[in-house]
């Protein structure tokens, strides 16, 4: 084979590349539907967006370990103060202020946080001495490092993506090797303040989805809508669906957001639990390449950089699929590399990305006999 592919295209991560293209072709397929059956105005600008993404994760990828460690902190502090930059000059919309006009696009910086927590902790924990991860020296600042970008996203309101900075941030602690009483601590913490932070941090209409989530027949046609009429799409489905561009819930308009948040719904109405599998099934592929991507890394910085992009991506999954079945309170987190939108979109290839980086790090490390 390595005489008939050349050998650029061979070193490639098709382990990866393979089930991506999928979810891209089938999340193009979904929202040619979503639109009654027109590539406009979303499966269009969704491939182009992929094409214009790939390429800067290409790019990303070939990125040197010492550019990287060097780039973490600045990253960072840019994104923190374009967070601040949405409180001053953001753009509103659906009620919330959480993005800056590009003019070109609108694009969010807390989806930009998500990444960059995770990069700036594994420089932090990378050049930490072992000796110092028991000690409060290594939670404090890393504490700091994440709650600042939280309490700026808190602010747009956007309770969904500050939960989704805290947990890539929790995870690389824990890979970094924090103690787990810590995390157990914390845990029992925040079960006893969640009565409190439900009724008093909490806007009303986040209360209300909390509790559209535990009885969504209360109020079919109000609260309760999103849900009842996701599950109904998704259980009409049946096993092989109701075919292509015949589904009546999203060509009707019951269905809210087919072609974002809902996305999953939209695509198991007209292909079923066969499609449902599929796309579980290449996600399944994307996250085991992460992680053995993570596993194969001799070096802490890779290593926590690998685990916390694939956590991150696993988040948005794991929120998005739930929120559509009923299990977790609707919140606004597509579904990557299948819903249409350019901040998602991008936060998602920047993970890839960077785990293709850590990959080539690993591949060039025995070669070059260097043990990090």
């Amino acid at each position: 084979m390595s005489r008939i592919v050349p050998a650029p295209i061979a070193r490639q991560p098709w382990r990866m590349l393979f089930p991506l293209f999928v979810l891209i072709g089938f999340g193009a397929l979904v929202l040619f539907s979503a639109a009654a059956g027109s590539w406009q105005p979303y499966a269009a600008s969704h491939i182009l967006r992929f094409g214009i993404f790939l390429v800067m994760a290409f790019i990303l990828a070939r990125f040197t370990r010492e550019w990287a460690m060097f780039l973490a902190f600045p990253i960072y502090g840019i994104i923190l103060l374009m967070l601040v930059a949405v409180e001053a000059i953001g753009f509103v919309g659906g009620g919330s202020q959480r993005w800056l006009d590009l003019g070109f696009m609108q694009l969010q910086p807390s989806e930009l946080m998500k990444p960059a927590i995770v990069l700036v902790l594994a420089r932090f924990y990378s050049s930490l001495p072992v000796g110092m991860i028991p000690t409060w020296r290594a939670l404090i600042p890393a504490g700091g490092l994440i709650l600042t970008p939280v309490a700026l996203v808190l602010l747009q309101p956007d309770l969904g993506t500050s939960l989704a900075i805290v947990f890539g941030g929790a995870l690389v602690m824990f890979s970094a090797g924090l103690p787990i009483r810590w995390f157990m601590g914390a845990g029992l913490a925040a079960a006893v303040l969640a009565p409190i932070a439900f009724f008093v941090g909490l806007q009303p209409y986040q209360q209300k989805r909390v509790f559209t989530f535990l009885d969504p027949e209360s109020d079919p046609l109000g609260d309760g809508y999103h849900i009842t009429q996701s599950k109904i799409a998704i259980g009409s489905g049946g096993f092989s669906g109701k075919g292509f561009n015949e589904g009546s819930q999203s060509h009707l308009h019951y269905l809210p957001e087919p072609h974002t948040d809902f996305i999953f719904a939209t695509m198991a109405e007209e292909w079923g639990f066969l499609g449902g599998l599929v796309v579980i099934g290449a996600f399944a592929l994307i996250f085991s390449w992460g992680l053995s991507v993570a596993r194969a890394s001799n070096d802490r910085f890779g290593k926590l950089i690998a685990l916390g992009m694939t956590a991150t991506v696993f988040f948005y999954v794991a929120i998005n699929l739930m929120m559509v079945m009923g299990l977790a309170p609707v919140v606004g987190i597509p579904l990557p590399f299948m819903s249409h939108g350019g901040s998602s979109m991008l936060t998602n290839m920047i993970c890839l990305g960077s785990i293709m980086m850590v990959d080539r790090w690993n591949r060039k490390a025995p070669r070059a006999g260097i043990m990090r």
